[in-house]
């Protein structure tokens, strides 16, 4: 293979992509403005919903080049500013764009805006990032600001595709993390610091199709088969390294189920998987794979290995006592084969809130 030309083609991939990002942050701006021009008229009674009708039509006859314009996507676009005006991390963005514009040119914009709509700039908030796509999953789907939020950052922070970001909607990621934090909050403080970001208390593989009941073995060897979705239900920043990894202790062998590398926390991890409820003894076993992982295998310049021990069932109570005695970092998660109940879910998260500070979860 000819590899002379391999930088250009990178600076023309590079580029593309580039360009493909800048319109992108163009639209969503053009769709902000547009929903913000177009509530205005209508909140000063100016407009009504046949004059909405009208613009459509006007602007599907005239430029019918322009796509998404119809009266169900200028609604939308109403949507997308009615939902994201208001809230604070947009907001804040929006004060310091508006504080880098001189007194003079704030002034004219103040008496502009008193007798027509202003154009705003969202191009350097959150919401620019995202496709217009994800946007309408999100806005359409998700009931509160904190979890369109939520949707937002992972959305952008793990590169979710449209369909990946629809199925983690629907595998209620935004409460399982949440509830999640209430349990890790407990765990040793030996833990590093950044584990609430990495690591979830439960997942979801409904991907797998697996029979009830199963064994250890289906489950491994589902999630090896389906190894990509696995990766996206963990997060991007694992690599995978190998299945029924081999440790060597003493003259003896041992075989962990799966090993992964943790880009962002540099160390290895180590997943046991249990076709059962969890049991204490199940962790010791865990710290002894972590332990000669930590002897044998890390380099010097990683952290020290941490392990995930995957039950399909536990009780919080039971866990956390076992964790309490141990100064391994080692943490014990569920797995479900099916997609949870969102509303049941959703109902625990809310009796959290109620009786506890949201700051603090």
């Amino acid at each position: 293979m000819d590899t002379r030309f391999t930088d250009i083609i990178q600076l023309i991939q590079q580029s593309r992509s580039n360009a493909i990002r800048a319109v992108n942050t163009e639209l969503i701006n053009l769709y902000w403005n547009v929903g913000a021009y177009v509530k205005q008229k209508i909140s000063f009674a100016e407009w009504g919903d046949k004059t909405v009708n009208e613009l459509a039509d006007f602007i599907q006859r005239n430029n019918p080049e322009l796509k998404g314009f119809n009266r169900a996507g200028i609604y939308r676009m109403i949507q997308f500013y009615e939902t994201y005006a208001e809230t604070k991390f947009v907001a804040t963005a929006w004060i310091q764009i508006q504080n880098n514009e001189n007194q003079e040119t704030k002034i004219v914009a103040t008496v502009g805006r008193q007798l027509q709509p202003q154009p705003q700039d969202i191009r350097k908030t959150i919401l620019a990032q995202l496709s217009w796509s994800h946007h309408r999953t999100i806005f359409s789907r998700c009931k509160t600001e904190e979890e369109r939020e939520f949707y937002l950052r992972m959305a952008i922070k793990e590169n979710y595709s449209v369909r990946e970001l629809d199925r983690q909607i629907n595998a209620s990621l935004f409460e399982r993390v949440m509830l999640g934090k209430v349990n890790i909050a407990s765990l040793p403080k030996e833990f590093p610091q950044d584990i609430t970001n990495a690591f979830k208390d439960s997942y979801v593989f409904e991907f797998l199709n697996l029979p009830e009941p199963h064994s250890e073995s289906d489950l491994q060897k589902g999630l090896i088969k389906q190894m990509k979705n696995f990766i996206l239900e963990l997060g991007r920043d694992f690599i995978f390294i190998d299945e029924e990894y081999k440790v060597q202790v003493g003259s003896s062998d041992f075989y962990i189920d799966l090993v992964f590398y943790h880009r962002g926390l540099q160390c290895l991890v180590a997943f046991e998987l249990k076709a059962e409820k969890f049991k204490p003894d199940h962790l010791g076993q865990l710290n002894f794979y972590l332990e000669a992982l930590d002897r044998n295998v890390k380099k010097p310049h990683e952290n020290p290995s941490m392990g995930i021990l995957l039950c399909k069932d536990k009780e919080n109570e039971v866990v956390e006592f076992a964790l309490s005695r141990s100064l391994s970092p080692a943490m014990v998660a569920e797995y479900q084969t099916q997609l949870p109940d969102k509303k049941l879910l959703q109902q625990k998260l809310h009796d959290i809130f109620e009786n506890s500070n949201i700051e603090d979860i």
